[in-house]
């Protein structure tokens, strides 16, 4: 066992794990990051896709002990307690998703494309998410929901703050919403603790 530390969504986690364990896998398995997908175990789909230290990797073909000392951002961290991420309400919007399997890891390369290129073209969209495959849609309101992310951001609509552990339910969480069915509780000892 190796000790790691990483920052996962804001918070902090320092944990064992064996040197061959893959980050989608902690992350699943270890922190209930469920939002991350394990869609094919090969690199090729992207669906795992998460932000490390600001840039979009494969988490499937990290290990963790590669992220020793990083700042992890997942799917579930992008959403603040203002609301949505720019990039996540354009998807919405747009209903850039049919199964929704691939969507949380092309929310996080579109992230990190927009970062760098906050104007990008089709072509570049196009090009950008090269490397996450949705096999239900023709990919045209994918690259949609990518523009209009992307000039929701150039016109400085507001990224929000990632929520923290004291700001309660996150809106759209059944927790929040007094209808919502109740979900599924998880054992006490099966919940990740963060370092203080």
């Amino acid at each position: 066992m190796t000790r790691i530390s990483i920052t996962v969504d804001g918070v902090r986690y320092d944990d064992d794990v064996q040197p061959r364990t893959l980050l989608v896998h902690h992350l699943r398995e270890q922190l209930g990051k469920v939002g991350t997908v394990v869609g094919c175990d090969t690199s090729n789909c992207g669906s795992c896709t998460v932000l490390m230290a600001g840039e979009s990797v494969k988490s499937c073909t990290v290990l963790a002990v590669q992220a020793d000392g990083t700042e992890i951002t997942t799917v579930e961290g992008l959403a603040g307690s203002g609301g949505l991420h720019p990039v996540q309400q354009a998807f919405h919007d747009r209903h850039a998703l049919q199964c929704g399997f691939c969507t949380p890891g092309m929310i996080m390369a579109a992230v990190d494309l927009i970062a760098e290129n906050p104007d990008p073209s089709d072509q570049e969209i196009r090009e950008g998410l090269e490397g996450n495959l949705c096999r239900c849609t023709g990919y045209q309101n994918i690259v949609r929901a990518v523009h209009d992310a992307a000039a929701a951001m150039r016109a400085g609509d507001a990224v929000p703050e990632p929520a923290s552990v004291s700001d309660g339910p996150m809106p759209g969480t059944p927790d929040a919403e007094p209808d919502a069915a109740e979900p599924t509780p998880v054992p006490v000892e099966a919940v990740p603790r963060p370092v203080p």
